[in-house]
């Protein structure tokens, strides 16, 4: 009768852990990069090796409690009994060990899993660069050897390493595309760096992962993986029809705060504007420097005089 009522105890429970993972599709646990994949793994032991000690302390808390119940007449009774090596040894050695254990994958995974670290890919494996620019509320990428700009939009040939370069426009912002792997933050007069490649074609979701204002929930882009490099030069001749260009005019309207925009093309970029929207505020913190020193110098002047 028991082994009944557990046995269909645990295919209720199957039942809704499948269920539970059929919400993962398109997520972290359904990865189509080489960096997804090995984060993926690396959940998957982290989690593995807790359970370890998870399962084995809910088992025997049930178990406890079934076999120390009041109407267990059979049970014994040893209300002098303090202490147990054996017992103590498994306690603190088994978590130690797990710890132990832990320690030595995050280290390695930890550097081996570096954004700003190139992938290890095959020799002769084609890499593409992409400079990322967070707004209000809205992705801008950068080609710079291609010479064209998207906004929401990015694109790349599967089995090509992507080189992110990304700063913000304004705050402090989240890059991620969670099938790909690895999130980054992205700040105003910053240049952080990410690698990333797609194991396979298709379309990913990009989410900006960090609250920054009105707009946060509708700053999303879409990463496409394109079958090969012949249709990725496909979408390049069709960004190099639009009529837009990016300079500094219309990146002057560009920043101006929207919510829910659409995908925008640019046909062409002013040279060097990655390293221009990155710098355009130190010529402020100069004049602001600048500032602070001759208004400060004639109150020293004054005190000293009046000394």
């Amino acid at each position: 009768m028991r082994q009944g009522i557990f046995l269909k105890l645990y295919r209720l429970l199957f039942v809704g852990f499948i269920a539970l993972l059929t919400g993962c599709q398109g997520g972290l646990l359904d990865p189509k990069g080489q960096v997804g994949v090995e984060e993926k793994h690396l959940i998957f032991t982290a989690v593995g090796l807790m359970l370890l000690v998870v399962i084995p302390v809910i088992f025997l808390t049930l178990f406890f409690a079934w076999k120390y119940r009041a109407s267990n007449t059979s049970a014994r009774y040893e209300p002098k009994w303090s202490h147990s090596n054996k017992i103590e040894a498994v306690c603190w050695g088994v978590p130690i060990i797990i710890v132990i254990i832990l320690m030595c994958i995050t280290w390695v995974s930890t550097h081996r899993l570096d954004p700003y670290r190139p992938l290890d890919v095959k020799p002769g494996t084609p890499s593409i660069q992409v400079e990322v620019v967070s707004m209000d509320w809205k992705w801008l990428f950068i080609y710079p050897k291609l010479g064209i700009a998207t906004v929401n939009q990015l694109v790349f040939p599967k089995n090509t390493q992507v080189r992110f370069h990304l700063t913000s426009q304004s705050v402090m912002n989240s890059f991620f595309i969670p099938q790909l792997g690895s999130q980054i933050y992205t700040m105003a007069m910053m240049e952080t760096k990410l690698h990333l490649i797609a194991n396979e074609a298709g379309t990913f979701d990009g989410i900006s992962s960090s609250y920054s204002g009105a707009g946060f929930t509708g700053m999303n882009f879409k990463a496409i993986a394109t079958p090969s490099q012949a249709d990725f030069d496909q979408w390049v001749a069709k960004v190099r029809q639009s009529s837009k260009v990016l300079n500094d005019a219309s990146y002057k309207q560009l920043v101006k705060p929207s919510e829910n925009d659409p995908v925008v093309y640019f046909s062409s970029v002013k040279p060097h504007m990655f390293q221009q929207i990155m710098h355009q505020y130190m010529k402020m913190k100069k004049m602001s420097g600048q500032l602070h020193d001759s208004t400060s110098a004639p109150v020293i002047t004054e005190s000293a005089g009046k000394e």
